[in-house]
């Protein structure tokens, strides 16, 4: 089955500039960066009060399925510092959590997993956006 074509990002410039400036600093060995660069590259920036209300940003929590299992997760995505192990909170340096930046509802993504396979994901549902929420300059 052949790719699905990639998803417009919508990103804010708060989200945009904090995540450059943690790619620009010394990271832990092993950690790929390739792929958050990438999605960072092709990413419309808005300004935070302009974010449309069904895009996934940081610290956002949000319900996506695994299409090729029908599994439901919701998670919250974190930078590093706040990811404590706990299954509810992804690092934006974990390939799902780079994965999910910046979709909206409804789109649908695939992604490598360091085990080799492919997770293909369709964003269902935003339960916290903090832009939504007036919550600027978290």
């Amino acid at each position: 089955m052949p790719a699905a074509p990639l998803p417009s990002l919508v990103v804010s410039r708060l989200d945009f500039d904090r995540i450059e400036a943690l790619l620009e600093a010394p990271l832990p060995a092993g950690v790929d960066t390739t792929g958050l660069q990438a999605e960072l590259d092709r990413a419309e920036v808005r300004e935070p009060a302009d974010m449309p209300p069904d895009v996934i940003t940081m610290n956002s929590t949000a319900r996506f399925k695994d299409e090729a299992d029908g599994t439901e997760h919701e998670m919250t995505l974190v930078y590093p510092r706040e990811a404590d192990g706990s299954a509810g909170r992804v690092s934006i340096l974990a390939p799902v959590g780079s994965a999910l930046l910046g979709l909206r509802i409804g789109d649908t993504i695939e992604w490598p997993l360091p085990s080799g396979r492919n997770v293909r994901l369709r964003a269902l549902s935003i339960a916290y956006q903090p832009e939504a929420a007036g919550d600027l300059h978290r």
